[in-house]
């Protein structure tokens, strides 16, 4: 079939009418589907059900330092743990704390004692009269929202095929010293799983902030989550990175096991610079007295060691990697050649990043709603939710089974195609 553009009035409104036709048929099934987040499905999280029977009541208890996870203390985590979660990310053991099962909590409780207390002894981030945060656009919406609630100003910058543009970050965070941070996701960038290139990590590193507080919040939570066990493309560490630019203390690095043992039931770590864990732990210290360490415990004697979490992520990428080819196969049969969007197709992570014609995604969603399709809101994507060109749709293949998903993207194409060729009936 032609590029819609290419086509006649005529060709359109017949077209239009076809379509119509289809979606028409689709509604009547009174469909209830699911792709607005990226939640592990059901036979994801029953991987991980052994993990649950690792640790009972007939269990030694101790951790491999002697200290007993029942009780309080270790609130840096216990030595396992952080060994585990170090080698998860790439860096060493004594670069890390671990906390309890959410990463985004911790970069939650990380920018509001930037807010109340400031860091390494600057001004709080709440007697400023203003201060702005960096995001890459399209990115996580919940990044966006935690800056926003404290009052930040949102600063888009646009995401390139190897990362953000790093131009522009440059020339901000040496020009403006009330850009306090920027929200990055190094691997599989959600939406777009995007990959961050070595140049792009190393520009990073050698940031020159007019901030001395700027932070960069690098929040490595797909780093394990490869679809492919022959093509994993692998990042530099950041913190080592930093260390060699001479900037060690300009990274916070998060991860979490939400995605690989279980949403809500894992265990979430912060690595940084030994300066900035020394002010962490000194607010740790009122905060809290320490995190489940039996769940620690758990963690570390279920998968050992960076190649129990490889072959554990590998059942996940078995389960996954079908739903990602599932979508994108209609994608390219439905929609291919014409001209009404485009794609990524990541190696990994949990979402796929779709382009729109510009002023339709709002439309399309809404479309997909009506045949009974729930989708992340358009516009997610970006800082206030407001995305300038109303293009950019977020999909995610995880939660609905394999059968839901076929429906599912024949319901997707088919609201693209009729927001489509609606918009171009308008300007023809």
């Amino acid at each position: 079939m032609k590029r819609y553009s290419e086509m006649s009035k005529d060709e359109l409104l017949k077209l239009k009418n076809q379509l119509e036709a289809e979606f028409e048929d689709v509604k009547g099934k009174g469909l209830k589907l699911d792709m607005s987040r990226g939640k592990p499905a059901a036979e994801q999280l029953d991987l991980g059900k052994e993990l649950l029977d690792i640790v009972n009541g007939e269990s030694d208890l101790k951790a491999e330092n002697g200290l007993d996870t029942r009780n309080y203390g270790g609130p840096e985590g216990i030595p396992e743990a952080k060994a585990l979660m170090a080698e998860m990310v790439g860096t060493k053991p004594e670069n890390v704390i671990v906390f309890g099962n959410s990463s985004l909590n911790v970069m939650f409780d990380t920018v509001s004692r930037a807010m109340t207390h400031g860091i390494m002894g600057n001004t709080p981030w709440a007697k400023l009269d203003h201060f702005k945060f960096l995001c890459p656009a399209p990115g996580y919406d919940r990044h966006f929202r935690v800056t926003e609630y404290f009052g930040a100003e949102l600063v888009t910058v646009p995401m390139l095929e190897d990362g953000p543009d790093m131009d522009m970050v440059e020339k901000l965070v040496s020009e403006d010293d009330s850009i306090k941070g920027i929200w990055c996701v190094p691997k599989y960038s959600n939406p777009t799983g995007t990959v961050y290139s070595d140049e792009v990590v190393r520009r990073f590193a050698n940031l020159k902030p007019a901030a001395k507080d700027f932070r960069i919040f690098w929040d490595n939570a797909y780093c394990v989550h490869d679809l492919y066990e022959d093509n994993q493309p692998q990042i530099l560490d950041i913190l080592s990175e930093c260390e060699k630019a001479g900037n060690p203390d300009m990274v916070f690095e998060f991860a979490s096991t939400s995605k690989v043992s279980f949403a809500g039931g894992g265990v979430s770590m912060m690595a940084a610079s030994p300066a900035n864990l020394a002010e962490v732990k000194k607010h740790m210290s009122t905060q809290t007295i320490g995190h489940d360490k039996i769940n620690q415990l758990r963690h570390a004697r279920y998968f050992k060691n960076m190649d129990g979490i490889k072959a554990h992520m590998m059942k996940h990428a078995a389960s996954l990697r079908p739903k990602f080819e599932a979508v994108l196969n209609v994608l390219e049969s439905d929609l291919g050649g014409l001209g009404i969007g485009t794609w990524t197709k990541p190696l990994g992570g949990y979402f796929i990043s779709f382009d729109a014609m510009e002023g339709c995604a709002k439309a399309i969603v809404a479309k997909a709603k009506e045949a009974g399709l729930v989708m992340t809101g358009a516009g997610a994507t970006y800082p206030y939710g407001n995305d300038p060109k109303d293009s950019n749709i977020r999909i995610a293949p995880s939660y609905p089974t394999p059968e839901e998903l076929a429906v599912a993207g024949k319901v997707f194409v088919l609201s693209v195609k009729l927001v489509s060729v609606d918009k171009l009936l308008q300007e023809a």
